[in-house]
């Protein structure tokens, strides 16, 4: 027995050696008899180095080698400001910013004579109950913290100041007291726990909005209570017939709950500029049933809607819907096509018709999935499209009886409020929301394999989603952006952050040269001259 106890570790040690060479063999083999990599035909098992390293890349570049200011399609400074804020509400930094002021850029003016806090027009009169983070320990290897409950100011508006959207159009006209809402996130893209966590988040936090997407509204969406704005998408669904057709009896049906505040009609989005398409396999009985469709056949939504093809044919739906629903609708933009735009705040003067508000989606918005090619080149991105919306509306004496919402990356309170001073009356943000549910910016949205449990419908997935955790930092996160424009308008020398005008913000080139806002962007003019020039050169 002592013999083998001498002799066994050797015994142990040669076996998995030899087991090391005879899988280092059979991968090498593999490798030089496979024809689909040259890299491993050429470079047998050394190659594998190369697309483990490349599998892991994006991770290491995130965590590892980047700085705070890189990373896309939100640099790791951004991510982590809506993590703690809606994490720990705490937004304060230490040592100064860490932009990099040799680049281009807009910035806000300060007044040389700010509004002190008393004389901001706030509303704190309701307070709000929540839950933060304190960190109690936080070390190299060991960190400690707990979560505590906290009262807080909301940050509404004063009621003076709210923003009512289809204020002499609609029955029953939509009035919002905080200027940030969540953007269209559908059911099917985003699992239960998601959706119910921001749907609960957002009720907690008051004054602001879940816009549904366009796969219908859910009992998830409806879990909170909070204001809804229902999208409407060329697919119609959950107003849908079974023929697929709109159905006005099921348009009204949805008009008749309470949540629902307000319809969007869904004609582009800044990242997907075409049709959805579902899987068969993905469509269950329980997103068939939300959706007005048949379970496990495949989904191919169109590009537009089949119920108008210009925008006479557009108003006249619009107005009906208003008619049906007493509430205000809307559209869904992506810009592009100038003419077209102009073509609208013509029509919309003439008529006396249009929308009851205008949501600008910037071709840097999120998505689930789309192609490359649509992602990147398709559409103008928001701090461009937002002022020529914005200056065509009022060419046409029409600005008045529209609200635009900017949407568009805009998920920190300085994007917000230059966006704000360049002509929205709103602001919508997605994936800021999505971080702040625990989204880490994996990239899989499309895969069905998010690893936090947000852009899946997977269960065991969603599980790592607790959703009465979630909620409150959703919360956390939209009341911290209220407070962080309140700041930002009481430097600038307003008493609130609706005052924001384009006279407030300035943009400053790399050689340090700064302009104002009126002075670069596109108004109708200036298109009229670019269109003189095009005539000439013809």
């Amino acid at each position: 027995m002592s013999e083998m106890k001498k002799i066994l570790p050797a015994i142990l040690k040669g076996t998995a050696l030899l087991g090391a060479a005879a899988t280092a063999a059979y991968v090498y083999r593999k490798d030089d008899t496979q024809k689909q990599h040259s890299i491993l035909r050429n470079f047998p098992l050394v190659g594998r180095i190369r697309y483990m390293a490349e599998h892991i890349g994006p991770e290491l570049r995130q965590y590892l080698f980047q700085s705070n200011l890189e990373g896309t399609p939100f640099p790791r400074k951004e991510f982590e400001d809506v993590v703690k804020a809606g994490k720990y509400k705490e937004r304060l930094i230490g040592f100064g910013s860490e932009r990099d002021f040799s680049k281009s850029g807009y910035y806000i003016r300060n007044s040389m004579f700010p509004k002190q806090r008393e004389e901001l027009r706030i509303d704190n009169s309701q307070k709000i109950n929540t839950m933060v983070y304190k960190v109690d320990e936080d070390g190299l290897i060991t960190r400690r913290e707990h979560r505590e409950e906290k009262q807080v100011d909301p940050f509404y508006l004063h009621d003076e100041d709210a923003v009512i959207i289809g204020a002499n159009t609609c029955r029953k006209p939509f009035k919002v007291k905080g200027l940030v809402g969540q953007s269209a996130m559908s059911y099917g893209a985003l699992g239960k726990h998601a959706i119910t966590a921001l749907s609960k988040g957002l009720a907690i936090a008051g004054g602001t909005w879940m816009n549904t997407g366009e796969g219908g509204l859910s009992e998830y969406h409806l879990a909170g209570n909070p204001d809804i704005i229902m999208q409407i998408g060329p697919g119609l669904f959950g107003v849908r017939t079974p023929g697929g057709e709109f159905s006005w009896e099921e348009f009204k049906r949805k008009s008749e709950i309470e949540q629902v505040k307000a319809f969007e009609l869904k004609l582009a989005q800044g990242a997907k500029i075409r049709g959805g398409h579902l899987e068969g396999a993905k469509v269950t009985e329980e997103i068939a049933r939300i959706r007005l469709v048949e379970p496990g056949k495949t989904i191919n939504s169109p590009n537009r809607f089949y119920e108008f093809s210009d925008y006479h044919e557009m108003f006249d739906f619009i107005e009906r819907m208003r008619d049906v629903g007493g509430k205000p609708v809307g559209i869904k933009i992506v810009v592009g096509d100038l003419d077209s735009l102009e073509e609208m705040a013509s029509i919309m003067k003439d008529t006396g018709m249009g929308p009851d508000f205008i949501t600008v989606d910037g071709g840097e918005g999120g998505t689930g999935a789309t192609y490359q090619e649509l992602a990147d080149a398709v559409g103008l991105p928001i701090q461009s499209a937002l002022p020529v919306v914005d200056e065509m509306l009022k060419k046409y004496n029409v600005r008045d009886r529209v609200k635009l919402i900017a949407s568009g990356k805009l998920i920190t309170p300085d994007k917000i409020a230059i966006s704000l001073a360049m002509g929205a009356d709103l602001v919508n943000i997605a994936r800021g929301f999505m971080i702040s549910i625990g989204c880490i910016m994996a990239g899989k949205c499309h895969t069905n394999a998010c690893p936090a449990g947000v852009a899946t419908t997977d269960p065991k997935l969603q599980d790592g989603l607790v959703i009465e955790e979630k909620m409150y930092r959703v919360a956390n996160y939209v009341i911290s952006l209220r407070e962080g424009l309140f700041n930002l308008a009481a430097a600038a020398g307003i008493d609130t952050p609706v005052k924001f005008e384009r006279k407030h913000i300035v943009y400053k080139d790399e050689w340090g040269r700064v302009s104002s806002v009126g002075d670069i962007i596109l108004t109708p003019d200036k298109v009229e001259e670019i269109r003189d020039k095009e005539r000439a050169a013809k």
